[in-house]
């Protein structure tokens, strides 16, 4: 269950954002961030972990937050930055873009799993914190929404790979599609599949 006090954009009575993102296990493509700090006047019904929840309803609740939110934030790595300092510190660099790109400052973060390399804020990891924090788990709704988006577009640039459906996870039909194509561009190159294709 959501933690109500977490959930909304005061924590304790402090402004806080919630942090996640989607992004980290695909072969191809950028690592996404959100931050979100919700309203803490108007609750959003049915808001959870974006992985619980149906494509329709991410994106049904992810213009729900984007109209009620107080502010949010998005950051975006990808893959050759991904390739070159790997996808743990390319996840936590864009979770610091994703808080810089608020418009207003938040004084605490409460981050799934993670603590990051930012000054100026308090930062509370949260343990599976998509699943407890309403904040959170509307920061990884929109930031998984938001790499879907990107993937489908790169499914037009690159359609022999079937990018819309599988969003650049390992799926047979990616792999299958990988080894008889060769990697493209979005392609993470130091991801071991993806290597092995060469």
């Amino acid at each position: 269950m959501l933690v109500a006090g977490a959930g909304a954009g005061k924590f304790g009575g402090i402004l806080a954002a919630g942090i996640d993102e989607a992004g980290r296990g695909p072969l191809a493509g950028p690592v996404v961030a959100a931050s979100v700090i919700l309203s803490y006047s108007k609750e959003i019904e049915g808001i959870n972990d974006s992985k619980k929840l149906s494509e329709k309803k991410r994106e049904s609740l992810f213009w729900d937050i984007v109209c009620s939110a107080i502010a949010i934030g998005v950051g975006i790595i990808g893959p050759e930055v991904i390739d070159e300092i790997n996808i743990l510190n390319a996840s936590k660099l864009a979770m610091v873009r994703a808080v810089e790109d608020l418009r207003i400052k938040p004084s605490i973060l409460l981050i799934d799993a993670l603590t990051l390399q930012i000054t100026g804020y308090k930062q509370i990891p949260i343990i599976k914190g998509d699943a407890k924090s309403a904040c959170i788990a509307a920061a990884s709704i929109i930031a998984k929404v938001t790499r879907d988006c990107i993937m489908k577009a790169y499914d037009t640039q690159y359609p022999q790979y079937g990018f819309s459906s599988h969003k650049g996870y390992g799926t047979k039909v990616h792999m299958d599609n990988l080894r008889k194509f060769g990697p493209c561009a979005i392609h993470r190159k130091t991801f071991a599949p993806v290597m092995n294709c060469y």
